[in-house]
């Protein structure tokens, strides 16, 4: 019974934290509330198609989305699942535009999961530091060791500087950026 109570205590806190975040993340966003929940159910409708579909594979391409223009970033194993994927972000209802950033898959290299998940870690650490920047309006993706942000910021200056920052991770082979400023 106290496990049980435990687990459910757990689980409350989670919840409670998951709200917090969201209202925090809607406070400092550039878009409003309305915008941001469109965006988000463009989203969730993409990654739902994706997981239906024969073709695509879910966990090789994340998705973000901003203002209706959808951002596909990731890598593919045959050009069939690029495609496809694409296609799929192109026909969802509300897309306005689609924009890839997709890789094809390499056997092995020197740059794999680990060493991606340490720039991005070490990515979202340098704008978190900096004050000028509202990092939780940046998604930070890599791919293959190559840094890809995407977001709306308030101003170039954010941009410029979140470029920097990416560019200065040790074992960074480039930086895109699909950053855009409301300002």
């Amino acid at each position: 019974m106290k496990n049980y109570l435990a687990m459910i205590s757990c689980l409350v806190l989670l919840a409670m934290a998951s709200a917090c975040t969201t209202i925090y993340k809607t406070a400092v966003d550039e878009r409003n509330v309305k915008t941001i929940a469109s965006d988000t159910k463009i989203k969730a409708k993409i990654l739902a198609k994706f997981v239906d579909d024969d073709i695509v594979k879910t966990l090789d391409i994340s998705t973000a989305c901003y203002y209706g223009h959808v951002y596909l970033v990731g890598e593919y194993e045959t050009e069939k699942r690029k495609k496809r994927a694409i296609e799929i972000a192109k026909k969802t209802e509300g897309v306005k535009t689609v924009t890839a950033y997709l890789l094809s898959k390499r056997k092995s290299g020197p740059c794999g999961t680990k060493d991606n998940i340490t720039i991005t870690a070490k990515v979202k650490g340098k704008l978190i530091k900096d004050k000028d920047i509202w990092s939780t309006n940046i998604d930070v993706k890599t791919v293959q060791c190559n840094v890809v942000l995407v977001g709306i910021v308030g101003s170039k200056e954010e941009i410029r500087k979140a470029i920097a920052h990416a560019k200065s991770v040790e074992g960074v082979r480039s930086v895109k950026s699909f950053l855009k400023s409301a300002h």
